[in-house]
């Protein structure tokens, strides 16, 4: 088989690729209407703001000194149209699954956080990146694909973040294209298919959307002077003839790139690589609020301008917003992230391809417990819940 733009057999990703072409006809519905926010004061001194947005990929702001700069670096993120068709989406108040008979009300501990949903996109069918498609008023459904999706969730107190990753292959129903393989929604309808898709899987509604090109990976990793990971054992990607030596490995350019994006030749598969996605972003978080680079104007600087370049976010996602949030979050260390994966149950194909199943009732349940602001206990009652192993274990 021929590989595709993401190193893999282009008739692993058949469907999608068609459903883009038919979707093309729909280009005026996810149409980009960018607009330039006002911008707002300066941004006092803060180690949050770089440790919340090195997670979510908006890392738009860091210490004293860089008001006018990071004002500008917000402003000029593209914005998307996002928000899917009202009727179709899960209520405000989301059913509790544990309890389908209760109340509709929101508990009195939820409904105050805010859940944010991430993707990693490639670039164009015309190499053009997410940004640059927006910014250029080109973006159209089809061009880009997503295969990294992760829901995050911080809580309402502003003490915890959560990170929900959804793995590519999951088998899900899509508005108008039937059930398959939830990466295909990006292809079929851009943004506004993709966030309602999620919703529609996980029952709960997303506040925001945050979509980074792959390149913000590589761009960031080269800005910071490279992010340090441990792999836990040696192995060797046929795909694409990369070899990873058991050890600590300094990543940055196309090596952190290949880093994230290995799939082929870990034990896994794709759980591995969500598990090699997730501890590339701890680690890149921890480098962020490191004294080194917070202290370092131009390191700071660049890392910041790498993410915003490869950044487009819902257009709903002020620069108010994100200067509020940050502010609301500026004790969240690393400690206060925790890394998960939806509950998988089994392995099957559809089509032809190869996907998986998820256990819907115990994903369910995991975002209301999300939404509901009770994740802790949540993962005391389902300890066996995939969570990201620790940094010197991951493959």
């Amino acid at each position: 088989m021929t590989p595709d733009a993401d190193g893999e057999p282009a008739a692993y990703q058949s469907e999608a690729r068609t459903g883009a072409d038919a979707a093309a006809t729909d280009a005026a519905d996810t149409r980009p209407d960018r607009r330039r926010r006002r911008r707002g004061g300066f941004w006092h001194r803060h180690r949050a703001l770089a440790a919340l947005l090195a997670l979510i990929g908006l890392i738009v702001a860091g210490v004293a000194g860089f008001g006018v700069f990071l004002n500008k670096q917000v402003s000029d993120i593209g914005r998307v149209v996002a928000a899917p068709e009202e009727g179709k989406r899960p209520p405000a108040v989301p059913v509790d699954v544990t309890n389908p008979q209760g109340p509709a009300t929101v508990p009195p501990n939820g409904g105050s956080g805010i859940t944010i949903l991430l993707a990693g996109a490639d670039n164009g069918d015309d190499g053009s990146s997410i940004a640059e498609s927006v910014r250029a008023g080109r973006w159209k459904p089809g061009q880009h694909r997503s295969d990294t999706i992760m829901v995050l969730h911080i809580s309402g107190d502003r003490q915890r973040v959560y990170v929900v990753s959804i793995p590519r292959d999951t088998f899900t129903a899509i508005d108008g294209h039937g059930s398959t393989k939830i990466n295909a929604a990006f292809s079929y309808g851009g943004p506004q298919l993709m966030q309602l898709t999620v919703e529609q899987f996980a029952g709960i509604r997303m506040d925001h959307l945050a979509i980074i090109d792959w390149n913000g990976f590589r761009d960031v990793s080269t800005a910071l002077g490279g992010v340090t990971v441990y792999v836990a054992e040696d192995m060797y990607d046929p795909m694409h003839k990369y070899s990873w030596k058991k050890g600590p490995h300094t990543l940055m350019g196309d090596e952190a790139l290949e880093y994230v994006r290995t799939r082929y030749g870990l034990q896994n598969g794709d759980f591995d690589r969500i598990q090699r996605q997730q501890n590339f972003l701890r680690e890149m978080l921890r480098k962020l609020v490191s004294k080194g680079t917070l202290t370092n104007p131009m390191t700071l600087a660049d890392a910041v301008s790498a993410v915003t370049k490869n950044l487009v976010l819902d257009e709903g996602f002020s620069d108010g917003d994100i200067r509020s949030l940050a502010w609301q979050m500026r004790d969240i260390r690393v400690e206060n992230v925790t890394f998960l994966t939806v509950p998988i149950t089994s392995y099957g194909t559809e089509g032809g391809a190869s996907v998986l199943y998820a256990d819907r009732q115990k994903t369910q349940e995991l975002f209301y417990a999300l939404w509901a602001d009770r994740m802790p206990e949540f993962l005391a009652a389902n300890p066996g819940l995939t969570q990201l192993k620790a940094p010197d274990q991951v493959r």
